[in-house]
């Protein structure tokens, strides 16, 4: 593993709403709209504010998708004085990058009119792929059809998102099926060049979810798509893996490059029970390699200024200050 490099980014976790319009058989996250409504701006900016003051570098905002379309959420939003959820999204992106931090948004499924506007205020952006795979898990959730998601990916190569997208491992696809979903991404990516990072993500059962009960994946499965995945993508595309949810360090060696974004400030809202390993033991999961911290965009999407015009400063602000690091402590 000598002369090896993983990488991660140190930023903040903003479930900005947990209402959301799919019904997956896994999802522990979803609320209803009155248990889950909206983060309201000033815990946003505490959050952001706190996280600058430890070194952060990404705004990670996540939330439900397609929230209003559920009953109720577009009353509620309303009453808090925000005509639509995408205004509140691109003026709490603006709030990150007030703060010094770089917002990345995961989003769901999003139109590529509504992708335009966040490439504004965004220095990249994500979704899941899960899997190309029709399963029994995404029944109830018209926002997971793979169709639908490729199309999105397919927008943000057109648009010149530097993007992320991964596989969920363990919700009722095969082998088979993940060679298939690792595909549909090695060709978009070769039509755009835009794909910067897949996470290989395994699957976690959540108490109260119709999955509570299901196998998760074995670390050898994990290994195996790992590889897969190293063999079917082109080497500039970063292979991640979540170290809250599995053995990182034993898995780097089967073709890992990155571990993702690490929150010194707030918990995986996703996967609350599964903590994230503390900055400083991420340096003993890299074993041998070097470990190096990186910006949600990647160095050859800065050098393509990929990225709006008015997100510049910052971002020539964070990689110089983050190539300095790096050297100090070379």
């Amino acid at each position: 593993m000598a002369g090896r490099t993983i990488t991660f980014t140190r930023n903040v976790f903003l479930p900005l709403t947990t209402v959301c319009r799919n019904r997956c058989g896994y999802c522990g996250f979803r609320t209803p709209v009155q248990d889950g409504c909206l983060m309201m701006p000033d815990a946003v900016e505490r959050l952001l504010v706190r996280g600058a003051a430890l070194g952060c570098t990404e705004a990670l905002f996540t939330f439900g998708e397609r929230p209003d379309l559920e009953p109720g959420f577009a009353a509620y939003l309303e009453n808090t004085g925000w005509t639509n959820f995408l205004t509140y999204v691109v003026a709490m992106c603006r709030k990150g990058i007030a703060a010094g931090l770089l917002p990345h948004t995961n989003a769901g499924v999003l139109t590529y009119g509504e992708m335009e506007v966040l490439r504004e205020v965004n220095a990249s952006m994500g979704i899941m792929l899960e899997t190309t795979a029709e399963v029994p898990a995404h029944r109830s959730s018209p926002g997971k059809k793979p169709e639908v998601r490729l199309a999105m990916m397919e927008d943000a190569g057109k648009l010149k998102i530097p993007f992320t997208t991964g596989l969920l491992l363990g919700i009722g696809e095969t082998p088979a099926d993940r060679e298939d979903s690792l595909n549909a991404i090695r060709d978009i990516h070769r039509r755009y060049g835009h794909i910067q990072e897949i996470i290989i993500q395994n699957f976690c059962p959540k108490a109260g979810t119709g999955m509570s009960g299901y196998p998760v994946p074995s670390p050898q499965e994990i290994c195996a798509t790992i590889r897969l995945a190293r063999e079917i993508l082109p080497q500039e595309i970063a292979i991640q893996i979540p170290p809250n949810l599995a053995d990182a360090r034993a898995l780097i060696p089967c073709g890992v490059d990155d571990l993702g974004g690490i929150s010194p400030v707030t918990v995986d809202y996703i996967n609350p029970e599964h903590p994230w390993p503390a900055i400083d033991s991420l340096k003993s999961i890299a074993g041998n390699a070097e470990l190096v911290e990186r910006l949600c965009i990647y160095p050859r999407f800065i050098e393509k200024g990929w990225f709006h015009p008015s997100m510049k400063p910052l971002i020539t602000r964070l990689a110089h200050s983050t190539a300095q690091e790096k050297e100090r402590c070379a």
